[in-house]
């Protein structure tokens, strides 16, 4: 782990981002001593910092930290924290606070091989996501709602649950982003009152643009999803996952899903 450049574990218990989860974080994969699509992350990461008016680090030293860390760690998860720093007592963001930086790594995940082209079994999740709008799309440290809804299920074979908000939209997975095929359409939730947007999703979304296929951003409930072609999650960690099973209803057939998992595995980086 990383400590603004240095190895270490330790923050100050002042710092914003563990007294009020002040911060925002990035998620990537790396992979022979590459990080996957770093450029599309800073872009998110600059984003999420102007939103919480939090000063994002320059790029050229965050790859600089990067470059340390896969030396050692060439294929591995990555996270980046960027908090607000240290501050006084009190909610009221200080003036000149310097952002931590934190980098921490952890080995890939192990997950069966046959999710990516048989399909996963998702769960709905019995907790409901409000609506902030201040706060839709960006990947702020303020997590207890997926922390929450992940702890509803212990059975491995169910390898993701779905976050509805409380009008009974579909938003998003735990821990990725959610696409229906329908009629030929890609469709995709509105996450403009709630829900986290990665970078995945903008790929899907630029596929869909890139080979004329008709894309959608809008509302849709549990019952419109249940009668989809295909339904798929996404995420910089795991790629793309189908749906093969949601409630009572099966899928066996994901021609959609297969053809732009491949694609965007073709892009590399």
């Amino acid at each position: 782990m990383l400590v603004n450049g240095k190895p270490g574990n330790l923050i100050s218990i002042r710092d914003r981002g563990l007294l009020y989860g002040d911060g925002v974080f990035r998620t990537l994969r790396a992979t022979h001593g590459k990080a996957l699509h770093w450029p599309l992350h800073y872009l998110k990461l600059q984003h999420d910092c102007a939103a919480l008016g939090i000063a994002c680090p320059d790029e050229a030293l965050l790859c600089a930290e990067l470059d340390k860390v896969l030396v050692q760690h060439p294929d591995c998860v990555l996270k980046l924290i960027v908090t607000r720093g240290e501050g006084t007592r009190g909610y009221p963001p200080p003036v000149a606070a310097a952002p931590t930086r934190i980098w921490d790594f952890s080995p890939l995940p192990d997950y069966p091989p046959e999710w990516a082209t048989q399909g996963i079994k998702v769960r709905v999740c019995n907790l409901r996501l409000p609506a902030q709008p201040r706060l839709a799309g960006i990947k702020h440290l303020n997590r207890l709602e997926n922390v929450l809804a992940a702890a509803e299920w212990n059975n491995p074979e169910i390898a993701e649950g779905l976050l509805l908000d409380a009008d009974g939209n579909i938003i998003e997975g735990t821990r990725g982003n959610l696409f229906m095929v329908s009629q030929g359409q890609l469709v995709t939730p509105d996450l403009s009152r709630c829900g986290v947007a990665g970078i995945q999703r903008e790929r899907v979304m630029a596929w869909a643009l890139q080979h004329g296929v008709t894309l959608q951003v809008r509302d849709f409930g549990l019952e419109e999803a249940l009668h989809a072609d295909e339904l798929f999650l996404v995420n910089s960690i795991i790629g793309l996952w189908p749906i093969r099973e949601l409630e009572q209803r099966h899928w066996s057939q994901f021609p959609v899903a297969a053809q732009i998992r491949h694609d965007l595995e073709r892009q590399g980086a």
